[in-house]
């Protein structure tokens, strides 16, 4: 099939979502799809594989399983193909290793004629209700060589998050003999460079930070690297996972949180972070345990745990080249200044309106805001041909960015592609109520009746 074939589905990023939308998308008949990313393979949190780190839900939260536990595309069989499913099991642990859920998504990658790499997509028109995407084919270099027309009746947006650096860290750090100021995104790429600053301050909180934090104490403490996390938050949040709180992970939550007003949404966004970015249990105890071991014998840690501190403004000093970062306690309300030989910002992702949409003009919905006005059935358009995965958290909340969630919005999808639901949608899997009792307890999410979800 030619580049110039009306497809049905055209997914534009391959991340683990996109991904698992191609997997599921695979085996059905009725369903022509392409999927486009400008990398050249796929890469999943490269800059985060540090050794022995796990990914934070159970591994049946796959590119698959929770829509089709089936699949052949599901990390139990990867790791029958492995050899390795019988030390998974003897193992006893719910969560695979990070670099071990990147593999398994390579080796389902590696499987898929579906995908195609190198290609950055430009520009996406729509005409008698067909879109055209341009891409620009690369080489290794980056180069582009050619370019490609796609055109399918159904538009994925699969281009996730970017990394945020705070207001005060942008636009500085990059005068000659500056030490690394850097996101968590490429902190593999340059450890040796920040214990070679002398002093490493990490600002933020939650799992990133935390990970980063255990993984340099030892090496800075071997070679008198003075090492600071500082965050803004009231303490070093332990990330919540007890059972009622996990259900709202939950098309009813779902519901929920989509139908109140923005401002609404927005401060429970805020409030409940510690759902999904705080840090693993496990990792807090680990940390305190290696400073314990650190102390022995009356030894003093080159560490401070700082929080409740706010980074106010950062500069560069122009003699020592060491960055100045001056903190407000926010209890206190007084500041202080600490001087680094190298910043992380464990300051998370945001979502993105691509630009390649400017075409589409106001056939796009935006918010308020300049976001993505996503829809309960993840479309950005009133025919309900636009789809979203993981740029709704403004909208859908803590199910946006969780892998386990991500089969179950990669159904809804396929359910608007077909017409019908190649696999089964549950609505209803919790047992709380979220908002107001209803004498109805019938599910709010109905496929056959919305005009979102008929079949174009």
């Amino acid at each position: 099939m030619s580049a110039h074939d009306t497809h049905d589905l055209l997914g534009v990023g391959i991340g683990p979502f996109g991904l698992g939308l191609a997997a599921l998308s695979e085996p059905l008949g009725d369903v022509d799809a392409v999927f486009l990313d400008q990398r050249p393979e796929f890469r999943w949190h490269p800059g985060m594989m540090i050794e022995g780190s796990t990914i934070q839900v159970p591994f049946l939260a796959d590119l698959v399983t929770m829509a089709d536990p089936t699949s052949p595309y599901s990390f139990l069989k990867f790791l029958k193909e492995q050899g390795r499913l019988y030390p998974f099991y003897i193992r006893e642990s719910f969560y695979p290793l990070r670099a071990e859920f990147d593999e398994y998504c390579r080796w389902v990658a590696a499987q898929l004629d579906s995908l195609r790499w190198n290609r950055r997509v430009v520009s996406v028109t729509r005409e008698d209700g067909i879109y055209t995407a341009l891409a620009e084919v690369t080489d290794a270099a980056g180069s582009v060589v050619t370019t490609e027309t796609y055109r399918a009746r159904h538009l994925v947006l699969g281009v996730g998050t970017r990394p945020v650096l705070p207001e005060a860290l942008q636009g500085i750090g990059a005068e000659e003999g500056v030490g690394p100021l850097i996101h968590t995104a490429d902190y593999l790429d340059t450890r040796e460079a920040l214990l070679e600053s002398g002093a490493v301050t990490i600002v933020g909180s939650g799992q990133s930070a935390a990970e980063i934090y255990r993984d340099l104490i030892d090496d800075a403490e071997d070679r008198g690297v003075r090492l600071d996390w500082v965050t803004r938050s009231p303490r070093f949040f332990p990330m919540e996972y007890t059972k009622l709180t996990l259900e709202m992970t939950s098309p009813e939550y779902t519901d929920h949180f989509r139908a109140l007003p923005d401002e609404l949404r927005d401060r429970l966004g805020r409030e409940q972070r510690t759902l999904y970015k705080g840090i693993s249990a496990d990792l807090v105890d680990d940390i305190h345990d290696t400073l314990y071991r650190l102390s022995r014998c009356g030894r003093t840690l080159l560490t401070n745990l700082i929080s409740e501190a706010e980074l106010q403004t950062a500069t560069v000093d122009p003699i020592s080249g060491e960055y100045l970062l001056d903190f407000r306690n926010t209890a206190l309300d007084k500041t202080f200044t600490r001087r680094s030989g190298a910043v992380v910002a464990a300051t998370g992702y945001r979502s993105q309106v691509p630009d390649f949409l400017a075409p589409l003009g106001d056939d796009v919905r935006l918010d308020a805001h300049g976001r993505l006005d996503v829809s309960r059935h993840y479309t950005i358009n009133d025919e309900g041909t636009i789809h979203v995965l993981n740029g709704e958290e403004h909208t859908h909340g803590v199910t946006a960015p969780d892998l386990g969630f991500g089969p179950w919005r990669a159904s809804v999808v396929l359910a608007a592609v077909t017409g019908r639901e190649p696999y089964p949608i549950e609505n209803r899997i919790a047992f709380q109520t979220f908002g107001v009792p209803d004498d109805d307890p019938a599910a709010a999410l109905d496929l056959d009746d919305s005009k979102e979800m008929s079949h174009a």
